[in-house]
C-alpha cells in the first residue's frame, strides 16, 4: 500500500491516480475531511493528518510500503524558516515510528544551492530526511509550467510581466503531470540509501516561449515584459507578503543561473511541453 501526502494537489493527485491505474492500493492522507468522498470513490483508503502533526502522521503512514511526501509550499516564510523546521520534526518522528520501506519526497531544482533563497526550505528537508536510515528519494523538479496560471488574465490582454529575465533565457521547467507520473514510478522502484532524481520537461523554456504559447492558445499576439528588479520586493509586499526577500532571492537564482540541477548529465525529461500546459490553462 502506498500512502500519499498532498493528494488533493495537482502533483499528489497524479501520483495517486497513476498508482490506482496500475492496480496498486493507495491511502490518501488528507487534512480536509470534506475532500475524502472523491478519493474514497476512486478506491483509496483514507487517513487524516496535518503534516505538522507527528502523532496523526504516524497513524497515517503505519503499514505503508512506500510514502510520497509533498510539503505544502510556503512562499512567505518567517525569517529562518521556523515553519519548515516544525514540519521536518513531525515528519522525521512519524517516518521513524512508521518505518515504511521507502520514501519519495518532492523537492526542487536548486535544493543544494548554498545561497539564501526561498527554496532553501526544501534543502533543509533533504538534509534531515536524507539522514534517516532508510531509502529516501528526493525528486528535484524544475520550475512548474503551471505557474503560468497567474498570467492567464494578463495574457488575454496581450502582455505578461516576467520576473524571469532576460526574456530569451530558457530555464528548466516541467509540467505537474510529469512530476506526478515520475513520482509514482519511483515509489514502485527499490534502491538503498538516499537518492536524488532531477526532472525537467522536454525542452527548456523562456518567458518569450511562454508568451508565444499563450499567443498560440489564445489566437492573438501576446508578449512578455520584464518586471524591474528594484520593484520586486515592493510588489510582493503590496500583495501581502511579510518577508519578500527569500522569494526575490529565488528569482535571482534562476536569472543568475545558480539555481540549477546538480547533475546536469543525468536529468530525467518529461513528455509535456509548454504549449500543452498553456492550452490547458487557457481552456480551464
Amino acid at each position: 500500500m502506498y500512502a500519499i501526502l498532498g493528494v488533493t494537489g495537482k502533483v499528489g493527485g497524479v501520483v495517486a491516480q497513476t498508482l490506482l491505474d496500475a492496480g496498486q492500493k493507495v491511502r490518501a492522507v488528507l487534512r480536509d475531511r470534506a475532500k475524502a468522498a472523491d478519493w474514497s470513490s476512486r478506491g483509496c483508503a483514507i487517513a487524516y493528518a496535518d503534516i505538522a502533526d507527528a502523532a496523526a502522521l504516524t497513524t497515517a503512514l503505519t503499514g505503508a510500503e512506500a510514502v510520497f511526501i509533498l510539503i505544502p509550499p510556503n512562499f512567505d516564510p518567517q525569517p529562518g524558516f521556523p515553519e519548515i523546521k516544525v514540519i521536518i520534526a513531525a515528519l522525521t518522528k512519524a517516518i521513524t515510528a512508521a518505518r515504511p520501506q521507502r520514501i519519495v519526497c518532492l523537492s526542487t531544482i536548486g535544493a543544494q544551492a548554498s545561497q539564501p533563497n526561498l527554496l532553501g526550505q526544501l534543502g533543509e528537508v533533504e538534509r534531515a530526511l536524507g539522514a534517516l536510515d532508510m531509502p529516501v528519494c528526493f525528486l528535484r523538479a524544475a520550475w512548474f509550467m503551471e505557474n503560468a496560471l497567474w498570467d492567464v488574465p494578463a495574457a488575454r490582454e496581450g502582455v505578461i510581466g516576467s520576473f524571469l529575465q532576460p526574456l530569451d533565457q530558457a530555464v528548466p521547467m516541467v509540467a505537474t503531470a510529469d512530476v506526478g507520473r515520475i513520482a509514482a514510478q519511483l515509489l514502485q522502484e527499490t534502491w538503498t540509501g538516499p537518492r536524488i532524481v532531477e526532472l525537467e520537461g522536454p525542452a527548456r523554456t523562456s518567458p518569450n516561449d511562454i508568451a508565444a504559447a499563450f499567443a498560440n492558445a489564445l489566437g492573438r499576439p501576446v508578449r512578455a515584459e520584464p518586471i524591474a528588479r528594484d520593484q520586486w520586493e515592493t510588489l510582493f509586499t503590496a500583495q501581502g507578503m511579510h518577508n519578500p526577500v527569500p522569494r526575490a532571492q529565488m528569482l535571482d537564482g534562476f536569472n543568475e543561473g545558480w539555481i540549477a540541477f546538480e547533475d546536469h548529465d543525468n536529468v530525467v525529461r518529461g513528455q509535456t511541453d509548454i504549449n500543452m500546459v498553456i492550452r490547458g490553462l487557457c481552456d480551464a
